[in-house]
């Protein structure tokens, strides 16, 4: 999905791939000032100290590894199922002169290719919702982690109990756009237990970061000609449609959460 049409949404949305953090109703905050905040509450979440290293669960094109780097003087590596986007985070980190670094390559998240207690602390930024298996992500998550290491999850979660209209559009969500299933609060709380992490701490921030999908799916409206060729005329008012849709669900929510592997 992010080969194809996450080049058009990047297009249109900027580098960071991933939901706006607002403060209240009333903060006119542009998406980039925005999208760089929710970084930063993942950077705080983390609590990295300068010269870790720090695993990126699901990269995308490094923007927000490259904050990190920059803000945390520590060393990331990113880890993607896109072929692409681990080429575009390289090139885009060369072009910052952080190549020293950060580093991306291809991996499953749920089966990853390192050494036990190897890096210092992780996060997983809006890729959790596209895991198959999100316990089986944690439990590798725990493997790689040291003991004390910190945990950082931004993540789609289902809120409310499920409507009719909400299984329309959560079933069109999964078929359509990567999406494995949404997950809940309290099956974070459980997966995360089964997996070692204490010091568990989540907040619902549906409230600061909704309104990111009714700005989403005006700025999909601009290049709806470009996303046609892409995705196909059907899929693309289909897509922006529902984005709309999704972000007016009750049961269409977004967790943060930090936890210690113990």
């Amino acid at each position: 999905m992010y080969d194809g049409f996450g080049r058009v949404y990047g297009s249109v949305w900027g580098p960071n791939i991933h939901y706006g953090y607002w403060e209240n109703d009333a903060d006119d905050s542009s998406v980039e000032v925005a999208t760089d905040r929710l970084t930063d509450l993942m950077i705080s979440g983390l609590d990295a100290q300068a010269g870790q290293r720090v695993l990126d669960i699901g990269c995308g094109i490094g923007h927000p590894a490259r904050r990190l780097v920059r803000t945390s003087d520590v060393d990331v590596v990113g880890i993607t199922i896109s072929h692409i986007q681990a080429a575009e985070a390289t090139e885009h980190t060369a072009e910052a002169g952080l190549s020293d670094r950060a580093t991306f390559q291809y991996a499953d998240a749920m089966d990853m290719p390192f050494p036990d207690g190897s890096f210092d602390a992780a996060w997983a930024f809006e890729s959790m919702w596209h895991m198959p298996d999100r316990g089986q992500v944690l439990s590798e998550a725990a493997r790689v982690l040291r003991p004390g290491g910190r945990l950082a999850v931004a993540d789609v979660i289902q809120r409310e109990p499920i409507t009719p209209e909400g299984r329309v559009v959560l079933d069109h969500v999964c078929e359509n756009y990567g999406v494995s299933s949404l997950g809940t609060v309290d099956e974070y709380r459980t997966a995360l237990a089964a997996n070692g992490f204490v010091d568990v701490e989540i907040r619902d921030i549906t409230d600061n970061v909704i309104r990111t999908l009714g700005l989403m799916a005006d700025a999909f409206e601009t290049v709806r000609d470009k996303l046609a060729d892409v995705v196909g005329k059907e899929q693309a008012d289909s897509l922006i449609d529902f984005v709309r849709r999704f972000g007016s669900i009750p049961e269409s929510g977004y967790v943060y959460l930090t936890a210690v592997r113990a």
